[in-house]
């Protein structure tokens, strides 16, 4: 048997018509960069996420330099990060100059520890960037609290937690900003690259639509320096498709991740993903971890099985961040989990033939 990683084709055929329509009508009106595609997700995806603005941009990546740029970050400035997540989550502090700092993730959730974070602040703190990774929210009221205490802005990198709940509330609208991107291997993926912001502050808003549009909201006429950072019109049309079939996605990827817990809460040697009391997981990713790394993704490699690491490097070793100092011990957590972590096989349509598959395969690697 084999078995993808993602299986986009599986995602995308029933629903290929409508998507055709979609990007057909963009085509027709010459709507190609923003338009009412764009205009009509935006309305949309802001709903879903209960919040009253969402500016969609042209990556994940632009949408966490827009977050931090909007609030006015600046060179000299420092915002507070997890060292474990993706490396454009600190992108959105250096594109602005500010300098990113990071702290080590808690060990049953791999997202940011609070109890970790009110070390690293100091009088260049301007922002703490709460990343709910893999799908998972992060502590969002533990993390408030400090934030308000030092009076620094809160924000949230939602790449991976597309309509995830903390204590019922959706990602989006916990903090002052959040970005999401529509990588097309997102839970919510555009044909290509994607973002968004978004916020319940009417101001901030206003200015990040202005940025994403080269600072200005009349042409011609500029009010800020500012970028091209618009949404293309056919990716708002394939995800205005897509976002109305998101719940339903979301839910076959949760019962996925419980027929995974099924089959492998027995094996000794890995430890399962944890869904926290306050939140609720997307199940971006399904990721395991276990010191034999290496050699169980060999050995599901070798029986058909794709898989992933996320992520083998922590952004405090990166080469790109040596000048800040940081050295191997630093993050322990972290690092643990970079050596040991293995994202399975998870998308909606995995089935329960396919997880039984993989779950068999990894226990007989462990009986060997």
């Amino acid at each position: 048997m084999q078995i993808p990683f993602i299986d986009f084709k599986k995602l995308h055929e029933p629903i290929k018509e409508e998507t055709g329509a979609a990007i057909q009508n963009v085509i027709d009106n010459n709507a190609f960069v923003l338009g009412k595609a764009v205009s009509d997700f935006e309305a949309d995806f802001a709903n879903a996420h209960d919040v009253k603005h969402c500016i969609a941009v042209s990556s994940g990546t632009d949408a966490n330099h827009l977050v931090l740029w909007g609030l006015g970050l600046k060179e000299g400035d420092e915002v507070i990060i997890p060292a474990n997540t993706f490396i454009a989550t600190a992108w959105g502090a250096t594109l602005c100059g500010a300098t990113p700092v990071f702290v080590d993730c808690e060990p049953d959730n791999y997202n940011i520890d609070p109890k970790k974070i009110e070390e690293k602040i100091t009088p260049k703190t301007k922002a703490i960037v709460a990343v709910h990774l893999y799908g998972q929210p992060a502590d969002m009221d533990e993390i408030r609290k400090i934030a308000d205490k030092h009076n620094i802005y809160l924000a949230e990198d939602a790449a991976q937690s597309h309509i995830a709940k903390y204590k019922e509330k959706p990602a989006g609208g916990l903090s002052v900003a959040a970005s999401f991107s529509f990588y097309p291997g997102k839970n919510l993926g555009a044909f290509g690259e994607g973002g968004a912001v978004t916020t319940n502050d009417d101001e901030l808003a206003k200015k990040i639509r202005m940025l994403r549009d080269h600072g200005s909201d009349k042409k011609y006429y500029h009010e800020y320096y500012g970028h091209n950072y618009r949404m293309e019109g056919i990716q708002g049309a394939v995800l205005g498709v897509k976002l109305k079939y998101l719940e339903e996605w979301t839910d076959r990827r949760r019962a996925a991740a419980k027929k995974y817990k099924g089959f492998l809460k027995s094996i000794e040697q890995i430890f399962l993903p944890e869904e926290m009391s306050y939140a609720r997981h997307v199940y971006h990713l399904y990721v395991i971890t276990t010191p034999e790394r290496d050699r169980l993704q060999k050995y599901l490699q070798d029986n058909g099985i794709a898989s992933g690491l996320h992520y083998p490097v922590p952004l405090h070793l990166q080469k790109c961040f040596e000048h800040l100092g940081y050295k191997k011990g630093d993050f322990p957590v972290t690092e643990k989990l970079a050596d040991e972590c293995l994202s399975l096989p998870m998308f909606p349509d995995l089935s329960e033939e396919q997880i039984e598959y993989i779950s068999e395969k990894i226990k007989h690697f462990f009986k060997q």
